[in-house]
């Protein structure tokens, strides 16, 4: 069923967002305080791609910087990739294969808004 599904993200909505979050992370790797932001703008575009199947988990550790990180990162893309998500979710909804994607879309928006603290895992399996 994951495949199918990621499939299914893939054409209807992974390609389009995976461009946006590339783009935003080549923004971001133009100035040296930003670079973090774009690695992690990189690795998001991994998952958003190919979401179903994998999960976010709170990355153990995570301090001052990730919170500082996650101001900058919001600013910089973090709010523009969140009403790309929301516009995409929009069209998805609007048919009746669509809906589950809109909802998985939707679920995107808090990693999106604030990636920072949070690692990817595949899903089923959690960080001690």
């Amino acid at each position: 069923m994951r495949t199918i599904l990621n499939l299914i993200w893939f054409f209807l909505g992974g390609i389009p967002l995976f461009i946006a979050y590339i783009f935003f992370g080549a923004i971001a790797c133009i100035f040296i305080i930003t670079i973090p932001a774009g690695v992690a703008c990189f690795r998001m575009a991994s998952f958003v791609i190919w979401p179903f199947g994998r999960t976010v988990v709170d990355k153990p550790g995570a301090g001052a910087g990730s919170v500082f990180m996650n101001i900058v990162w919001f600013l910089v893309a973090g709010l523009w990739l969140v009403i790309g998500h929301i516009g995409t979710a929009a069209a998805q909804a609007v048919t009746i294969i669509g809906l589950p994607l809109a909802i998985a879309n939707l679920k995107l928006i808090p990693i999106t808004a604030f990636p920072f603290g949070k690692t990817i895992v595949p899903s089923g399996d959690t960080l001690f």
